[in-house]
């Protein structure tokens, strides 16, 4: 969290979200049903308050209130976490940016931004005409694409809902005035998502699988840490705990020993080893104390994928080079 994570998505949704009205026209008719004049309305980002839509739109106030419409203003009036679209959290996506490296990134995390748009007209012909042009995109969702990630490529379908519709009638100055304006309020829901930042994410050259046979006790391989002691283990010899090999509380068969890091691994083995107690082989007469113990289930199979060539990135044309091996007497 100490790092400046910003990508400038919420920035994006708000512009993306104004983008939508800010070519809407509005035509004038003749009695006769000629077109007499067309304009463009302008759109603001502003809470609804004329004043405040006012200042966004002349900010040195040179103009009268009443010259100023029709327009648009629009402002987020909320944001709410969406578990309805929730995915898997620690899932990540892997792309190839444009300087070569491999740029990695979370799942989003999902969040709904409500947003509300006004129009301000003189008179009813003007606010039904601008519905009109606006409502039939509404079903009752609209989708636009948006480039919320662009190191990443991510550009995400946004469904923008319509909630509702509502309008009034506002009078400007006292009471025995006739200037008016029409307020159309429409709420929507932008259903956006939020990533982190981008990380760089080293490249995978090796890949290595491997196979175990975990079906039964019979086929699981007792690994056990040795203290020093006298003499090597020979794998395949059997190795005991107890006075004698005939009268032993525990036996196996040596499936690895490793003398640098006194490491035995033992199979087909009854009764319960101890630490603290030695443990002897039949034929080698090792001896050596147990120090501690785990069970693990016996390897049977391993495969090494690796790129070729062994220097291949994320621009480079390569195949691959794969090593299968089995070998049921190594853990």
């Amino acid at each position: 969290m100490s790092d400046i994570q910003y990508n400038g998505i919420i920035r994006k949704i708000v512009v993306a979200f104004g983008n939508i009205f800010n070519q809407i026209q509005v035509a004038r008719y003749n009695q006769d049903g000629t077109e007499s004049e067309r304009f463009l309305i302008a759109i603001v980002l502003a809470g609804k308050e004329k004043y405040v839509a006012r200042l966004q739109g002349d900010p040195e106030l040179s103009k009268k209130v009443q010259m100023g419409i029709p327009m648009f203003s629009y402002e987020m009036t909320g944001m709410q976490y969406d578990s309805t679209r929730k995915q898997i959290t620690n899932v990540k996506s892997y792309v190839k940016s444009s300087t070569g490296d491999v740029l990695s990134n979370y799942n989003p995390v999902p969040y709904n931004f409500d947003f509300s748009l006004y129009l301000y007209v003189r008179n009813y012909e003007d606010g039904i005409q601008v519905m009109e042009r606006i409502l039939p995109f509404f079903t009752p969702d609209y989708t636009i694409k948006v480039n919320l990630v662009p190191e990443m490529g991510v550009v995400k379908e946004i469904p923008i809902v319509l909630k509702d519709i509502s309008h009034e009638v506002d009078y400007e100055g006292d009471q025995d005035s006739k200037v008016r304006s029409i307020i159309w309020t429409l709420n929507f829901t932008v259903k956006g998502y939020i990533f982190g930042t981008p990380a760089s994410s080293g490249l995978i050259r090796t890949v290595i699988t491997n196979i175990f046979d975990d079906s039964g006790v019979k086929n699981q391989t007792l690994v056990l840490n040795l203290a020093t002691g006298t003499d090597n283990y020979q794998e395949g010899e059997i190795v005991y705990q107890g006075a004698a090999s005939d009268l032993s509380a525990a036996t196996a068969e040596v499936l690895q020993w490793d003398s640098v890091h006194r490491r035995l691994v033992l199979k087909n083995f009854l009764g319960n080893f101890t630490i603290h107690s030695p443990i002897i082989g039949k034929t080698s007469r090792a001896n050596r104390v147990v120090n501690s113990y785990s069970v693990a289930p016996l390897k049977l199979y391993q495969s090494t994928i690796t790129p070729n060539p062994p220097t291949a990135n994320a621009d480079s044309i390569y195949t691959y080079t794969e090593v299968d091996f089995e070998y049921p007497n190594i853990p």
